[in-house]
Parts: C-alpha cells; sequence; structure tokens
C-alpha cells in the first residue's frame, strides 16, 4: 500500500509536528505526546481529557479546544496511550475543579486510565471518569470486554464540553457525559479493511464483492458479512439495529460518519437514505453532522450514531466550539 509518510516508526510523532504547525492555539508536546489547549488551565472549568490510539483522527487530538477537549492523549496507531501522558494531561488542565476522564470502552484504555485517575488522586487532582460504550454491532470482540466505545464519543466531549465551558461543577459535568452515551448508539459498516503504517497491508481479508455490517473502528469483527447493498440497503440495517437498541423517544442528533476513505459525495447520499428511513420509523431529527470525524485509517465505509436529546443537551450541543475538527458558533 502505497502511504504518505516517512517511515512507519515515526508516522504519530510526525503528525504531532504538523497538527502544532497547522494549529498554534495548541500546544502539542510531540515528545510526550500530550495535546493542550495552549490557554489551559481554565479557572474554574472543569477540565475533560481524552485520548486513544491514533489513526482515528481528527478524534481526538482534533478535538481539542473551547467548547470541547482541554485536552488529548495520543497513542501509537491503535493502541491506548499510557498513564504518564493521562497524568500529565490532567495536571495541565486542572484548574482546581476537577478532571473528566471520557474513556472509549477498550481493555487497554480502560486500565490506562484508571491508573491514571489513581495517580492523579495521589496528587491532588480530583478526576472522575465517564465511560461510552454505544456500539450496539457486538457485545464483546477482540479490543473490549463490553460494547465498545464509537461515534457517540463524540457527542459526549461536544456536550460535556460545553457543559464545562459554563462552569458546571464536576459531577454534573460527569452526569450530562453519562446520560449522553447512555441516550447514544452506533453501528459500523466496512467496504474495506484499513491499512495500518506498520503492515503496510489490509488488515484482514474483506472480498471484492463483500461488506461487513457491524465493524468496529479498528477493524474488529462486525455481527455478519453479506454482498454487497446499495446504500438505501446498507441504511436500513444501520438504522434498524441502533433504533431497535436506543428506541428513541425524543429528537436524535444524527453523526453519518466517514470511515476515513469515503468520500462525502457518498456520505451525503447515505445520509438522505438514514433520513428516509428515520423518517419511515417517525424518528424526528434535530441535527446533522457528515463527514469524517471518527475513522479507521483508509478504510472505506461508514458508521451511523444517534443521540436522543432534551432541551438541555440540545443546548449544550448548539454551544460554541473551536477546535480543529469541529467549529461552529464563534
Amino acid at each position: 500500500m502505497k502511504m504518505l509518510i516517512n517511515v512507519p516508526e515515526s508516522v504519530v510523532a510526525d503528525a504531532l509536528r504538523g497538527l502544532a504547525a497547522a494549529h498554534p492555539e495548541l500546544a502539542v508536546d510531540v515528545e510526550n505526546r500530550v495535546i493542550v489547549r495552549r490557554d489551559a488551565p481554565v479557572a474554574g472549568q472543569v477540565g475533560l481529557v481524552s485520548g486513544g490510539g491514533s489513526g482515528h483522527e481528527p478524534l481526538h487530538g482534533g478535538f481539542v479546544g473551547p467548547g470541547m477537549l482541554s485536552a488529548a492523549c495520543p497513542g501509537e496507531v491503535f493502541t491506548s496511550p499510557v498513564p504518564d501522558q493521562m497524568l500529565r494531561a490532567a495536571a495541565a488542565v486542572d484548574s482546581g475543579a476537577g478532571v473528566l476522564f471520557i474513556v472509549k470502552n477498550y481493555t487497554g484504555d480502560v486500565l490506562n486510565f484508571d491508573m491514571a485517575a489513581e495517580m492523579a488522586e495521589d496528587e491532588g487532582i480530583q478526576v472522575a471518569k465517564v465511560l461510552v460504550n454505544d456500539d450496539v454491532a457486538v457485545t464483546d470482540s477482540l479490543y473490549t470486554a463490553g460494547r465498545r466505545g464509537t461515534g457517540a464519543t463524540l457527542f459526549v466531549e461536544k456536550i460535556a464540553g460545553a457543559a464545562a465551558a459554563e462552569g458546571m461543577p464536576l459531577e454534573r459535568v460527569q452526569a450530562i457525559a453519562r446520560q449522553v452515551n447512555e441516550s447514544s448508539r452506533s453501528f459500523g459498516i466496512a467496504l474495506s479493511a484499513c491499512s495500518t503504517p506498520a503492515k503496510g497491508s489490509p488488515t484482514f481479508d474483506l472480498p471484492p464483492g463483500e461488506l461487513e455490517l457491524g465493524i468496529g473502528i479498528h477493524g474488529e469483527p462486525g455481527r455478519e458479512r453479506r454482498a454487497m447493498m446499495t446504500s438505501g440497503e446498507i441504511a436500513e440495517a444501520a438504522v434498524e439495529a441502533v433504533v431497535e437498541d436506543l428506541q428513541p423517544r425524543n429528537p436524535v442528533l444524527v453523526l453519518v460518519n466517514g470511515m476515513g476513505a469515503t468520500p462525502l459525495l457518498e456520505l451525503y447520499g447515505f445520509n438522505a437514505e438514514v433520513h428516509r428511513v428515520l423518517a419511515q420509523r417517525g424518528v424526528p431529527v434535530a441535527r446533522v453532522l457528515v463527514g469524517n470525524y471518527v475513522t479507521s485509517l483508509d478504510m472505506a465505509g461508514a458508521s451511523l450514531t444517534l443521540c436522543q436529546v432534551d432541551e438541555e443537551l440540545l443546548r449544550l450541543y448548539d454551544a460554541p466550539v473551536k477546535t480543529p475538527g469541529l467549529r461552529w458558533g464563534v
């Protein structure tokens, strides 16, 4: 596979140097792998820290900034960051109001963030945590015990970030983050496998005439493989899986997320089909986001995330945000 890199060993460091050059409003520590708002800590505000393996950009580093994350910790490709990164990030953003760790449900992330929380508490930093586990496709996978954390991470980080920006206390920010996670469900579809820089070839075999329903963001197996389907058929399968599990009673936020290699032309067409199926099911749509936000390197495919919202969650979602990967209201 052809890749726009130097060598696999430096791909994350090179990307962080490029992020720093493009976004001087961020303090990017390339050596220690920590990305922080340059104005952190913000007096009176809860600090939000997340992170995970690289390869899912703009998640998480692209969501650092006012109205969203205070800091992010990138690991190696598809590999959890280490506790020292998380502790360094927590110390950098703690204003005395405490720090919320937003953790996707992957075993390495969970263990390392738990260890970092204990280390932070030892240093006098109050830490709370929220676990994101929105994927309805499978219960357990190669990387998880329980459901995987995927597209809802964006909604958790955005809405909790707005709550923190309003000066809400740590316990309230944590409760809102948990509410968002509990109100969200996701389902992913792969049309091709991704290729990691270290391997240089597809991570699994997916024949040209097939797709995988319920794929994970690291290429973990999904529910089943089928012969290639139309966009409308895929939308019907994805919406059914999400709505049957979520059973939404309120309007929903819709995230039609590209996995990295699917062009916007296809994503917008898929979005049209998602809206058709939601309308048939009587599910009202409050807001829509279409694009590459929680990716899997160069995987072709998409994921659908729905988050049912009340008035407060919708207000916090609409609040201003200014990050490299998400920006409105400023």
